[in-house]
């Protein structure tokens, strides 16, 4: 699959943009702050329905706007996509309403012009992004973490993206019944109920984010060892799957921890279900004092061990940024695995970060890919090989144009 046309309206830094892009690999450059990375995220956001960067969607409406528009500000990404299996047209439209001192913000999803549930947007156009600021991943919170597997399975598990919406609105309803059980001493008789619902959905997603981080951890340790690092580090994702109330990774809880994930990896949904109930009960009497659900994937996490250490805490920023590196390449080598389709690399400002060897491997790479997007300040970082295969366009004040020619 890739993106042949792409239009943004009232996005970002753009007010107005009409792109054709071409399979193979295109370069984005120009100065800092020009709208290179903006275009990025409107083809992320596009697959993903998720914003990189931006607390809120409401922040990726046009910053000059303000009230120009009236009291309905409307903005547009549309991408058309080429796939086997027959093209797409893909919409997103951000609408922001003013009455009165009231503002309201809204998503709606569009596939070939006919309006869909934002999940079944997913799908349609899959990538892989890279920023340079995915080291966070390594040394930032669980929550990074988890959003990272949500983000990705999504994209190629529909049925894992629904079950994921749901264990969410039954553990807010659980936690409410825990709350209520603590204030007011009414709800005994609805946990049981949504202790057994959660059980089931919880265990399903248990189940899969193992075996995906499984076959994500096999592929980025071959990648990383044999390609990134000439076989001197050993790359480890290791799974932390809270099935038990002890937050300690070390020592005999870790251990736990690794069993269960092993275990995981392999179980039925129905399996890790029962697991997880009998997780959720022994926990019944912390949860109503917490008023929270205190076990559950909603508390998972992952890490990176270099040579079975813990890369967050001991890895270098080199060597953190290398083990991301080959997670991406991973990532993308198990989208095509399961999906068949090869998605979109967007890479910002990549081959910035990395030394000369592994420049030239991610560059290989790129040009294996259906298509790749790259963002640079300066093209002369490329070779002119890579340039004369490239389509290379100029960004500069939201503005794009046909960039550098290098002779034949």
């Amino acid at each position: 699959m890739y993106l042949d046309h792409l239009s943004l309206t009232n996005f970002r830094s753009y007010r107005r943009l009409e792109l054709a892009l071409s399979p193979g690999p295109t370069l984005l450059y120009g100065a800092n702050a020009q709208g290179k990375t903006n275009l990025l995220e409107a083809i992320y956001y596009l697959a993903t329905t998720r914003s990189h960067h931006a607390e809120q969607d409401s922040q990726l409406l046009n910053w000059d706007l303000g009230n120009e528009e009236g009291p309905l500000a409307v903005g547009r990404l549309v991408g058309h996509v080429m796939r086997d299996d027959g093209d797409r047209l893909l919409e997103m439209r951000l609408i922001q309403e003013q009455q009165g001192t009231q503002s309201s913000f809204r998503r709606e999803a569009l596939v070939n012009r006919r309006k869909v549930r934002l999940m079944d947007l997913l799908g349609n156009l899959r990538v892989v992004l890279f920023l340079p600021q995915d080291v966070q991943m390594v040394t930032g919170p669980p929550s990074e973490r988890r959003r990272y597997m949500d983000i990705t399975l999504c994209q190629t598990d529909p049925d894992y993206c629904r079950t994921l919406s749901r264990y969410n609105k039954l553990l807010e309803q659980r936690n409410t019944v825990l709350r209520r059980i603590a204030e007011e001493g009414r709800g005994h008789d609805l946990l049981p109920i949504y202790t057994e619902k959660l059980a089931e959905t919880g265990g399903y997603l248990f189940a899969r984010r193992a075996s995906f981080l499984a076959a994500l951890a096999r592929e980025a340790r071959n990648i990383h060892y044999e390609a990134l690092t000439e076989g001197l580090e050993t790359l480890r994702l290791r799974y932390l799957p809270r099935l038990e109330n002890d937050e300690s990774v070390n020592g005999a809880a870790g251990e736990a921890q690794d069993e269960w994930a092993r275990w995981l990896e392999t179980a039925d949904p129905a399996a890790a279900a029962s697991r997880f109930r009998e997780s959720l009960e022994a926990a019944r009497s912390r949860d109503i004092g917490r008023g929270r659900t205190t076990v559950g994937p909603q508390r998972d996490d992952w890490t990176f061990l270099i040579n079975g250490r813990n890369l967050g805490s001991f890895g270098s920023r080199g060597q953190q940024r290398t083990a991301v590196l080959a997670l991406k390449m991973a990532e993308s080598n198990w989208m095509r695995a399961e999906t068949g389709d090869t998605p979109v690399l967007l890479l910002d400002e990549v081959v910035a970060e990395l030394d000369e060897r592994r420049r030239t491997l991610i560059l290989d790479y790129v040009r294996q890919s259906t298509q790749a997007i790259l963002t640079s300040t300066d093209p002369g970082m490329f070779t002119d090989s890579f340039l004369q295969e490239a389509q290379t366009l100029h960004v500069t004040g939201g503005q794009i144009e046909a960039g550098v020619t290098v002779p034949d």
